[in-house]
């Protein structure tokens, strides 16, 4: 080998080594690098400790008592459970013992109350069997999926999505999740909703079409559930409007009241 071809290999090799090494740095950069702005996470408190939980995503299971599957025109025996989801931000968190204010939206003449038990997930997966999926339960709230009625019923008969409706701000209110390893999984139990101290909503958590195992396993089909994710797990019938004003009072047997003001 001549003194120039190796001159040539070597400095080839350092050329190699010399992008490699930049290359590297720059994926290293990547890794590490600092946004540009920042981006707050949304977190739930956690009852009797300081941690608090982060949020992924926010589930939302559709018509999941018979009687609202009725009363919004569909068949309970038949419909197969549906979801849709809210995005992180739109949750409002109502300390225990207060009466949170919470603001009539923008763009709606129909502004509807649904109380909601709240499942929090710590862990997740794909396909998950429903003798199983309780495994994967942290925790449980009381909720409140809020929904601009007119303009989800107007999307819904153009056959378009209902995010409009649905996924607003403060659209998503719960209280502080309780741990399962404290109250145990919430498969019956009296849940209800007075506005103005008049009782609208009342019913019974064995009343749901699909158990909270039974979505988490269903969804679990179509999305790969993870820690973080939260399941608004249907609501009861006699869902109805609300004014500024009005204050709305949600129970659940086993989990402290939640109450808010519109305003």
């Amino acid at each position: 080998m001549t003194e120039l071809n190796r001159r040539h290999i070597l400095a080839g090799g350092a050329v190699a080594v010399a992008g490699a090494a930049a290359f590297g740095d720059s994926a290293e950069a990547k890794v590490g690098a600092t946004p540009i702005f920042p981006v707050a996470q949304t977190t739930i408190p956690v009852v009797g400790l300081k941690e608090v939980f982060p949020v992924r995503r926010i589930y939302c299971i559709g018509r999941n008592y018979a009687a609202h599957a009725i009363e919004r025109g569909s068949d309970p025996t038949r419909e197969p459970p549906f979801f849709f989801q809210k995005p992180t931000d739109a949750i409002q968190v109502v300390a225990i013992g207060t009466v949170a204010d919470h603001p009539y939206p923008t763009l709606t003449k129909n502004y509807h109350h649904e109380v909601e038990l709240v499942a929090a997930l710590k862990s997740g997966g794909k396909n998950i069997p429903a003798d199983k999926a309780l495994d994967h339960v942290y925790g449980y709230a009381l909720g409140l999926d809020m929904t601009r009625r007119d303009l989800q019923n107007a999307m819904g008969a153009a056959k378009k999505p209902w995010e409009i409706g649905k996924s607003f701000d403060h659209s998503a209110v719960l209280g502080p999740i309780h741990p399962a390893t404290k109250t145990g999984h919430f498969t019956k139990g009296a849940i209800s909703l007075a506005v103005n101290g008049t009782v609208r909503q009342n019913s019974d958590l064995t009343k749901m079409i699909w158990s909270v195992a039974e979505q988490i396993s269903k969804l679990s089909e179509a999305f790969e559930l993870k820690a973080g994710d939260i399941i608004y797990s249907g609501t009861p019938e006699n869902v109805g409007p609300v004014v500024k004003g009005d204050i709305l009072l949600c129970k659940l047997e086993g989990l402290p009241d939640m109450s808010i003001k519109i305003v």
